[in-house]
């Protein structure tokens, strides 16, 4: 386990069903039967040379538990005390994870989700919990990862992946800013005020008022995020923002053929603007017709893919793993985070966890080890594992 961590639980220093009601959670590890790609001994030792001397960065995740029992998803949203996973990180190699909070899950008051008021007591609570301990530090800054490495620690970056509880408020983003918030998206999956997110049948683009938004994020030093937009969206976002922008999860449409993953366009015009394009492992999104059964090994067929497409300056990893029931998550909030419409167009096999990829602390290992395996120089996996991911931030961040 990381060096840093002394065991501290979830909102321990409170009261247990007096304080606030509480859910038996998800085991944080091996909840199913684990998965390591299997290495040679000296493989074995590149691997943890490579996890000892690079910065290793989760791009987008979500290192919360959820409930042990998926059908008591909505409650505990509703509940908004989401428990963070620290234990669970304490198994990964991350130096840094971007968490996106509760993103489509955020019904604390709204079924319909993302109201200011209650992606505000999210940020509130979540930060509140990690402010009583010292293992995940509530990170500013580029300088806090190294900081957090060094010390056997995690860097914590609250990420959220759509702006529509701005509203028509441009200073918003900078409350949100204020309150530790580093990257943002522009829409989820649905439009909003900005622009319209992917499963819109019709995307008119960015609109007037997402321009000014985009404008007012490049100023107060907030990295956007692409990957729920819709392509003409995203493709506006990328041309008009002063800086590179991220697709932080997402795969390959060429690979797959289904809305949530992005066409070779948008790609390309995010790695041509100096952008960094994340691979997404969420279930049942980054399949190939090679395999078609969701894994580590189709999750890196669209890494190489789009490694090839934009070179490996532009790619990075951003699996959007959780520690818990993936699959009975989404089956709970299909609406909510538009899932079955955003899969249309190719059949799969349906799996109950992603092999290899099934929480962060998994994915990050198996990424480095799949990495290894597969024999990539290491300057190139110095590059994807947070050194692209570090050079897009600092174009972006005020510090």
């Amino acid at each position: 386990m990381k060096k840093g961590y002394k065991g501290y639980v979830s909102y321990e220093y409170l009261e247990k069903q007096k304080d606030y009601k509480n859910f038996e959670l998800a085991q944080e590890i091996d909840r199913v039967e684990p998965y390591l790609i299997p290495l040679t001994a000296e493989e074995e030792k590149r691997a943890e040379e490579i996890i000892h001397k690079n910065l290793i960065i989760s791009l987008h995740d979500h290192p919360s538990i959820t409930p042990h029992d998926a059908k008591e998803l909505m409650d505990y949203e509703r509940e908004g005390r989401e428990a963070t996973a620290f234990l669970g990180l304490a198994h990964s190699c991350l130096d840094a994870v971007f968490d996106n909070m509760m993103d489509g899950t955020c019904v604390i008051g709204s079924k319909a989700g993302w109201k200011w008021n209650d992606v505000i007591h999210d940020m509130g609570v979540r930060s509140c919990d990690i402010a009583h301990q010292d293992f995940l530090v509530k990170a500013q800054n580029v300088n806090d990862i190294y900081e957090a490495k060094k010390n056997g620690k995690i860097a914590w970056f609250i990420s959220l992946e759509s702006s529509t509880m701005i509203e028509n408020e441009l200073d918003r983003i900078e409350i949100l800013y204020g309150l530790g918030c580093r990257m943002m998206g522009i829409t989820y999956s649905e439009s909003n005020s900005l622009g319209y997110g992917l499963k819109e049948k019709n995307d008119g683009g960015l609109t007037s008022f997402g321009h000014r938004a985009v404008e007012r994020m490049n100023k107060v030093g907030m990295a956007i995020d692409v990957s729920h937009c819709g392509d003409k969206t995203a493709m506006d976002v990328i041309k008009i923002s002063k800086k590179p922008v991220f697709i932080t999860h997402i795969g390959a449409r060429s690979l797959w053929n289904i809305k949530r993953l992005k066409p070779d366009d948008v790609l390309k015009a995010c790695a041509d603007a100096g952008g960094v394009i994340g691979i997404e492992a969420a279930p049942h999104t980054t399949i190939t017709k090679k395999n078609k059964r969701h894994n580590i090994e189709s999750y890196m067929e669209h890494f190489e893919y789009i490694k090839d497409l934009t070179g490996i300056d532009n790619v990075a990893f951003g699996p959007d793993t959780l520690f818990g029931d993936h699959v009975g998550l989404h089956n709970l909030f299909s609406n909510n985070m538009s899932i079955e419409e955003n899969r249309i167009g190719e059949e799969y096999e349906h799996v109950e966890y992603v092999k290899g990829l099934e929480n962060p602390a998994e994915a990050s290992l198996n990424i480095v080890r799949w990495l290894v395996k597969h024999k990539y120089p290491d300057e190139d996996i110095k590059k994807v594992l947070g050194e692209n991911i570090i050079r897009v931030l600092r174009e972006n961040w005020t510090t």
